[in-house]
């Protein structure tokens, strides 16, 4: 993590944060299929489908938040890109 202070300064403790995903690890493990190829954890997950006419498929998929872009685009009367930005965090996400 770069800078962890911004993330303190707007309230965001990532020491918490990990601690929290370190306690409930055990639980979401056990509600794993076959099939879940990632961990709790990472910005994204990663499951491999089983259908016969793919070869090792794999389904990715990511979810995120445009955060305090929504009061910026609020105070700008601009609200046009907030979806594009959702999709772009969604698909760096994945790419990372």
């Amino acid at each position: 993590m770069k800078d962890k202070s911004l993330y303190a300064q707007a309230g965001v403790d990532i020491d918490k944060a990990n601690e929290l995903v370190k306690r409930i690890r055990p639980m979401v493990a056990s509600t794993f299929k076959r099939g879940v190829l990632t961990e709790i954890g990472g910005f994204a997950g990663l499951f491999a489908l089983d259908l016969d006419r793919y070869h090792e498929p794999v389904l990715v998929s990511s979810t995120d938040g445009v955060g305090t872009k929504i009061k910026i685009a609020t105070l700008c009367n601009m609200h046009e890109t907030i979806g594009i930005d959702l999709v772009a965090m969604c698909v760096n996400d994945i790419l990372v």
